[in-house]
């Protein structure tokens, strides 16, 4: 795929000249600028330094008041014992020494805490907050934007006086002029810095640690720095172990994936599956013909939490706080199902969440063992505090300054520490300051393409090794944990193959989506044992009336072909025991135990397979047929048709009238027993359904029928249904169905000759 063919949005000539960053960086603010604001960093990096040192020593001089050689000191010399717990004290007391830095140890913590809570000076964060202040104003060199806004001006001069209340209204201010996408956006190259200088400034005790991790680069944020929760309490909810599952992408997807790879390739494959919740794996034929691999990370899927996927805002959460989660664990099995060789060389390239779940995959130590990690390409992610396991893997961070995401482990463009001297950086700026835009892979593929050419090259360069033919490609749908086989566990049962004229069918039938409307009718008792004659069944009866039912079944998604099935049955008594009397008992039995079943006259399908299993598993009669059937609260309409002919064979319309729904969706299955026969031997088989399932004991439907030249016409003429209306009627929307093969009902089916039941 040529980068004129790829969906990377193209920038105009006045937007590629807005773009500075590490590559430009004289395009915005001048060669005098960028070297003021270079002075400015470099003061602040020696401050911060310097602030961490006061701090260390209060740490020390604390601990030394607790050291048990002093306690001893005091019983031998009480008087030179005093005078060093004194001389301790006042150094992490005195104003005009460290001020109030008692810090480390229980002790020493809570002794911070009262501090903070009485806003005591102390040495170190006002020696920070000069740095911190120091690194706002060389940023603001570098975006004069930040300046020139009056509103934006406001709040940093609220902040830097240390006015709770005047930083909050203008923090307000700037919200309702601009709203909150804007707002993030206008601030979010000094976003760490505001919050390590406010968390410092104010008299919150639990968020101080945070700011501290903030302003020295020590390591990633382990609390909210406005609150001081705990991140981790937070991230530790996403407790999932990670899987993947392959799927295939939509036909408009597969289209549009390369062929070839390459960087800007791999940002165009990233575009198409979108922040989906799913991740590509793909091999590539490089240069010198040896086969590797790339595993593309989209960013957060939209939608908030989500509970089976990892790339949710829980995931991309834990993805930038905890060293693994569920979508580098489910990365990781992404790589295993797709069969990744061992010690096959491996890129990994993420956006955002992606970034961070890469990261986290790169750090971990069985990954590397198994495979050669040799780049990992983070864009948009904030992943300052991670780092591979191997030393030899080669990252490289593409961020921009107004994108808000990367700083969300308090490091941003007013960061003034090389982190990572060995890490390939891009940071750079463009004229799309507005959030999420500037977040977007969009944007980022856009700038790498059109704007950052020494950036593109140098990461063109970096994964030659990659570029080449792709030569295969799986797509995997990513989740917190390894997903339930389908049905589950309804239909989670063991299966083998039968034979039909239609070839194989998998035994029992499993239907995982279906529409269910069954209607019972009382017909002649009589006219039900004629049609019954020469069989081995009996008409269960009831003051001359026989009961059939007619059962209108729409299989959505099922193991035989999406199909729609009408069958007509007569309620019939066990061959094996055909007792006019105990009825009523005997459908209080569980199933396994019960006589009475339904026996089908006929069926009407919709496809070959269908008859074929109807006829040849089961022995009904069945005839293939159209059918339609529309099932809402209000209306039932039901209409079957020989192929090719318009006039209907049955017709079942009307509304179903008042209805009796359980107060819960049924959890247990209900159970049909049906019965068969081939010549004089009878089966029987079970027909499993689960779903909510609404009883109308009252409905108002009419059935017709069609000429009875056709046998199911002939069969409802022979009942006399035509023109009758059913005294029940049950609607099931979404069900599951377990049909079961049939067994014969003869002695020599079982080890032992079949007895009566008494």
């Amino acid at each position: 795929m040529t980068p004129e063919n790829t969906p990377i949005p193209a920038r105009t000539p006045e937007e590629r000249d807005q773009v500075s960053g590490e590559s430009d960086s004289g395009a915005r603010c001048g060669g005098a600028g960028e070297e003021a604001s270079g002075r400015l960093m470099a003061a602040a990096r020696e401050l911060a330094e310097i602030a961490h040192a006061l701090r260390e020593a209060s740490v020390h001089a604390t601990a030394a008041l607790h050291e048990p050689a002093l306690a001893a000191s005091l019983r031998r010399s009480p008087g030179t014992g005093l005078r060093a717990q004194r001389a301790l004290l006042r150094a992490v007391t005195d104003r005009r020494g460290l001020g109030w830095a008692v810090s480390g140890g229980r002790a020493g913590t809570l002794g911070a805490k009262l501090g903070g809570l009485v806003h005591a000076g102390n040495l170190p964060i006002r020696v920070m907050t000069t740095s911190l202040r120091l690194r706002i104003a060389a940023v603001v060199l570098h975006h004069p934007e930040l300046a020139e806004d009056p509103l934006l001006r406001r709040l940093l001069e609220a902040v830097s006086a240390d006015g709770d209340l005047a930083a909050g209204r203008a923090l307000h201010a700037l919200i309702r002029d601009r709203g909150a996408a804007r707002a993030l956006s206008g601030i979010a190259p000094i976003f760490g810095e505001l919050l390590a200088l406010r968390a410092l400034l104010d008299k919150n005790p639990l968020n101080d640690n945070t700011a501290w991790l903030i302003a020295t680069g020590l390591g990633a944020a382990t609390a909210d720095p406005l609150t001081g929760m705990s991140n981790r309490v937070v991230a530790r909810l996403d407790r999932g172990a990670g899987a993947a599952v392959p799927v295939e992408p939509a036909p408009h997807e597969a289209g549009r994936l390369s062929t070839r790879g390459s960087f800007l390739d791999y940002l165009c494959d990233l575009l198409v599956i979108r922040p989906t919740g799913r991740a590509l794996v793909q091999t590539v034929r490089g240069p010198d013909g040896v086969e590797r691999h790339v595993v593309l990370a989209p960013g957060m899927r939209t939608g908030g939490f989500d509970t089976d996927s990892p790339a949710d805002l829980l995931g991309a959460f834990s993805s930038t706080v905890l060293d693994s989660g569920p979508y580098s664990r489910s990365l990781a099995a992404a790589v295993a199902d797709y069969g990744v060789p061992e010690g096959a060389e491996v890129a990994l390239i993420g956006h955002s969440a992606g970034g961070s779940a890469i990261m986290s995959l790169a750090q971990d130590p069985e990954f590397n063992a198994r495979h050669v990690l040799t780049d990992a390409i983070a864009i948009g992610s904030p992943i300052d505090f991670k780092q591979p396991a191997s030393p030899a893997t080669r990252v490289s961070s593409i961020t921009n300054h107004h994108d808000i995401i990367p700083t969300l482990d308090g490091q941003g463009a007013g960061n003034c520490f090389a982190l990572h001297p060995d890490w390939y950086i891009v940071d750079y700026t463009d004229s799309t300051h507005l959030f999420p835009a500037c977040h977007g892979l969009e944007q980022y593929a856009a700038n790498l393409r059109d704007d950052l050419p020494e950036a593109r090259a140098h990461l063109e360069a970096q994964l030659t090794a990659y570029t080449g033919p792709i030569v295969r490609r799986r797509l995997y749908r990513l989740y917190d944990h390894a997903p339930h086989p389908a049905g589950f566990p309804f239909l989670t049962v063991p299966t083998h193959s039968r034979h039909t004229s239609e070839g194989p069918v998998t035994v029992p039938v499993r239907t995982f989506d279906a529409t269910v409307f069954t209607a019972w009718f009382t017909v002649p008792a009589e006219k039900a044992a004629a049609l019954l004659t020469g069989t081995p069944f009996t008409p269960v009866t009831a003051a001359s009336r026989a009961i059939a039912v007619l059962h209108f079944t729409t299989h959505h998604r099922s193991t035989l072909d999406p199909h729609h099935e009408t069958t007509l049955s007569l309620l019939v008594h066990s061959p094996l025991h055909p007792r006019p009397t105990g009825l009523l008992r005997d459908l209080l039995r569980a199933p396994a135990l019960r006589h009475a079943g339904l026996h089908p006259l006929a069926a009407a399908v919709t496809t070959p397979q269908a008859r074929a299993a109807a006829a040849d598993l089961w022995s009904h009669p069945a005839h293939l047929t159209e059918t339609t059937l529309t099932l809402t609260p209000t209306a039932v309409e039901a209409a079957i048709t020989a192929p090719g002919e318009t006039t209907p064979l049955l017709v079942l319309t009307g509304t179903p009238g008042p209805r009796l729904r359980p107060p819960a969706p049924r959890r247990s299955a209900a159970t049909r027993v049906l019965y068969s026969r081939t010549g004089n031997t009878p089966y029987r088989s079970t027909l499993q359904s689960t779903g909510p399932t609404t009883t109308h004991p009252v409905p108002r439907l009419l059935l017709t029928a069609g000429a009875p030249e056709h046998p199911l016409p002939a069969l409802l003429h022979a009942l006399s249904l035509p023109r009758t209306r059913p005294f029940l009627c049950q609607t099931t929307p979404s069900a599951r169905l377990l049909h079961h093969p049939p067994a014969p009902l003869t002695s020599s089916s079982v080890d032992h000759p079949l007895t009566p039941e008494p």
